[in-house]
This record gives C-alpha cells, sequence and structure tokens, in this order.
C-alpha cells in the first residue's frame, strides 16, 4: 500500500517523516500507552503460562497434550484432567482455550493422509499455511482462505473462519466428512449421510463436542490469482462495494477511520505470468496510521487533511500468483478484534454508522475496519446460516483500551441483527444466541449426548451455552 520511500512513520517513537521533494521530520510525544502487564510464567503451583496471540487471553493448565494419533486423542479426552480445551494457534480473541485442566494441541496430527476423488483427507492440526502448499503438490488448492493463515484447521473450521467472495463459503462449508473423537473416547464418521446431526453440529462446534481429528475437505484446481490493492475515497468504496463483490472472484475492503479513505482488495483469476508478490506493507500502513493517531489524534479535521497528504503517494499494487500463495496476509502488529456477520442487505449501512461512531467518540482508534461478504451454508452454528452475510471486523491496538468495542460497536452490530464471529470479541450469551440460531437447542441436545459429564466445558462456554 504505501511504498517504502514514499512515507515511513515510526509510530513508537512518534516521529513522523514524509519524503519526497523535501523531507520534513516532527518529534512528537508518543500517543502509545505502555506495554500491558504479562501475567507471571509460571503459577504458585509451578504451571505455566498458556496466552492467546493477542496477550488477553491467559491460562495454567494442569496438564498440556500432544497426542500423536487417534487412540491416544481418544484416551486424553476420557481421562485427562478436566476441562479439556483443545487448542491451535491461540488466534481466537474469546476464552475457548483457556482452562486449569488439560491444554490438548493437534500439531502432531497434522498432513494430508489421503485423498477421495479431489476431497482430500487432512488431519485437523495441520496449519493453514503448511496446506496450501500441500494441496498444490496435487494441482489443488482450498477454495477460499482467511486473511491470515496460522491458524490450525481444526481452530479455523471450529469458529467457523472464513475469508472473502460473494459466491464462496466459509471453511467449514468445504467439509464433506468428518471424524470426531468424542469426551467418552467414542470415534464417530459422520457426513450428511451418516450421523448427519452430529456432521451438521460438529462442522462449527467450538470444540464442545469433543475434538475433530480429520476432515474430508472439497478443494478447487489450483489457479492463479490475480491480486490488485488499491485506495480511493471511502464514500466511493462504499458506493462500488455490491458491484465489486458481484464482479470479483474475491473483494474486501477496508474503511480506514480519520482519513476519509478505504484500501480495496480484489482476486480473480487469471492466466496472465506471474508476478510475484512484493513486502506486505501493512504493516507499514499500520505504522503510519498510528503515527498520525499520535501526532494528530487531538484534531479530526487536520488529521484527516494530513493522512490524504500522506497517503495520497500510495501507488496501486498488483501481483499474479497462486491463490494460497496471496489470499493471507502477515499480521505482526497485534490488535484484539470484534466481528460481526450481517444480513447483506445491512452490512454497509452497519460499517457507515460505526466509522461515524468511532471518528465521533474515539479519536484513540486507528486500524483500519474490514469489510467481507460470505455465501450461506447450512451448519447449525454457522453465522451465515439462511443468507450471505456480510462480516465487518473493528480493531484495537493490543496496547490500547477495547471497551469501546462492547459499548459502541456491538450495539450497532446487534441493532442491525448480526451474528458474532465466534473466535472474535462479543457479550451474547444463552437465549441471545438462541434467538438467532434456529438450531441452538439441536446443537445442545447433541453436545449434551456426546459429552454428558461436560468434560470440554470450560467456564466460558458454560456461560455461553446458558449452562450455569
Amino acid at each position: 500500500m504505501i511504498s517504502r520511500r514514499g512515507a515511513l512513520i515510526a509510530g513508537g517513537a512518534g516521529v513522523v517523516v514524509v519524503a519526497g521533494g523535501g523531507a520534513a521530520a516532527y518529534k512528537v510525544a508518543t500517543g502509545d500507552k505502555p506495554e500491558p502487564p504479562s501475567p507471571a510464567s509460571v503459577d504458585p503451583q509451578g504451571k505455566l503460562l498458556w496466552r492467546n496471540w493477542s496477550g488477553i487471553q491467559h491460562a495454567y493448565p494442569a496438564a498440556r497434550l500432544a497426542p500423536k494419533d487417534e487412540g491416544e486423542l481418544a484416551t486424553a479426552l476420557k481421562v485427562a484432567q478436566g476441562p479439556v480445551r483443545p487448542v491451535g494457534a491461540g488466534h481466537s480473541f474469546t476464552a475457548l482455550a483457556p482452562t486449569d485442566g488439560t491444554l490438548i494441541s493437534l500439531d502432531a496430527m497434522a498432513g494430508i493422509v489421503g485423498w477421495e476423488g479431489d476431497a482430500a483427507i487432512v488431519r485437523t492440526g495441520t496449519r493453514l499455511g503448511a496446506l496450501g502448499p500441500m494441496l498444490a503438490q496435487k494441482g489443488r488448492a482450498l477454495p477460499n482462505l482467511p486473511d491470515i493463515n496460522k491458524q490450525s484447521l481444526g481452530g479455523a473450521l471450529g469458529t467457523a473462519t472464513h475469508g472473502t467472495g460473494q459466491k464462496i463459503v466459509a471453511l467449514h462449508g468445504d467439509v464433506t466428512g468428518l471424524r470426531l473423537v468424542t469426551p467418552t473416547g467414542q470415534v464417530i464418521d459422520a457426513d450428511a449421510a451418516t450421523n448427519p446431526e452430529v456432521f451438521q453440529a460438529a462442522r462449527v462446534s467450538l470444540g464442545a463436542l469433543g475434538v475433530i481429528s480429520q476432515v474430508r475437505l472439497r478443494t478447487s484446481a489450483n489457479r492463479r490469482l490475480r491480486r490488485h490493492v488499491w485506495l480511493e475515497p471511502f464514500d466511493e468504496a462504499l458506493a462500488n462495494a455490491e458491484a465489486r463483490w458481484a464482479q470479483h472472484r474475491n473483494f474486501e475492503f477496508f474503511a480506514v477511520p480519520f482519513t476519509g479513505l478505504a484500501a480495496n482488495i480484489s482476486h480473480d483469476e487469471t492466466d496472465e505470468p506471474v508476478q510475484a508478490r512484493g513486502p506486505d506493507q501493512d504493516t507499514e500502513f499500520l505504522q503510519a496510521l498510528r503515527g498520525l493517531r499520535n501526532l494528530l489524534g487531538f484534531a479530526t479535521p487536520l488529521r484527516k487533511a494530513a493522512a490524504k497528504a500522506l497517503l495520497s503517494i500510495a501507488k496501486p499494487e498488483t501481483a499474479v500468483d497462486e491463490g494460497w500463495k496471496l489470499l493471507s496476509t502477515e499480521r505482526p502488529v497485534r490488535f484484539n478484534e470484534m466481528e460481526f456477520h450481517l444480513p447483506a442487505e445491512n452490512q454497509l449501512k452497519a460499517l457507515e454508522e460505526v466509522v461515524a461512531t468511532i471518528e465521533k467518540e474515539r479519536p484513540d482508534v486507528f486500524f483500519p475496519i474490514e469489510a467481507r461478504r460470505i455465501a450461506s451454508d447450512d451448519a447449525w452454528l454457522s453465522p451465515f446460516q439462511g443468507g450471505a452475510r456480510g462480516s465487518v471486523a473493528v480493531h484495537a491496538y493490543y496496547r490500547d483500551d477495547f471497551s469501546f468495542l462492547y459499548q459502541l460497536v456491538e450495539p450497532i452490530f446487534r441493532r442491525y441483527d448480526g451474528r458474532p464471529h465466534w473466535g472474535k470479541l462479543h457479550t451474547l450469551r444463552g437465549q441471545q444466541l438462541e434467538a438467532i440460531y434456529p438450531r441452538w437447542k439441536d446443537f445442545l441436545a447433541v453436545r449434551q449426548e456426546l459429552d454428558p459429564e461436560g468434560r470440554m466445558l470450560n467456564p466460558y462456554l458454560k456461560g455461553l451455552f446458558g449452562l450455569t
């Protein structure tokens, strides 16, 4: 997005440097808050700290296990100290993983173990970033990828992780069969014909039914995509968004608060020769926005004027390569996030209101706000059931207070009939979720049958399911 020669902002030091045509440097007082305090690495009982990626969730599990096969996994689920919780990359912001019982990693249960036609049989400890090149060796690919690929396949499926594309389903929508290991040690094969209720409940299940050890995953031909990234006024992005979702294989855009701008990203199949993707500019772009916040956060009109002057030098970017190399992006700058999935017809209205509210109430926010579109599927806890959904994701820098997400942003999403992303911050519980998920009680019935003793339920899940 931003050329390294064009604009460099050392936000942490509070120094802004605009290059090209007479560089000027201004030292300003940093607007950054101190590093959040870290929990002790060991608790008084000698148990080691587990912490999620953003740092807001942590636990001191009594045991950590990494089974090598289904037999070891079944034994662990049956006899290990509860609550038993599966963990992948720790990219969920909600308290799905924390437990003072047993934390189970499937890192030792990874890789493609077979094929059924063009469907891959994949162990769920496989990281999404590793799965792309594995599939490519056979000329296949995942139909879509989320914008971060560090997650384990199991964690991504369990939280309904998604990419963007008006005609493309979330990852779990391409699961055509699965194997579930339950807390009683039972191994269940399920698909649309065999154990169909388990299949519909387990595809998005928050790790509450047991642990899915492997899935049969629909794949597509490994095609080259043309990636195009460009900036434009936010009003133009809003006006053109629906047409672009209809036009492009994948399309998303980011409203950039306090700039009046939006960053657009499209991907389309192509036979053009490879044009390698350069280094990701996202971190540099965020540093620029953070520096503007630190320097001019007290004066919104001045901040917008400076942003337009600074960012106007950004040139569009184009890359051509295999999809698994382009669809996901490195995200080294930590943040906390809230994302809701809204009926497609409500998405842009909700986004516009969120941006206006943040610009009125929260001058400390600088992260872009992401808008994506996802096709419908029928998994019982899928946020995308019942029609196409548009997602809006709001981020807060990991050092900053994120309470505004609950106080200002979530009420807007709920007013527009949004469903929360299962891995991202929200306050909905029990009857609130039952009201927006038609098969909620059916899911809870399957959960009770498969885990009658509640071995998979940590305090967060008990509250989420209304069981406390």
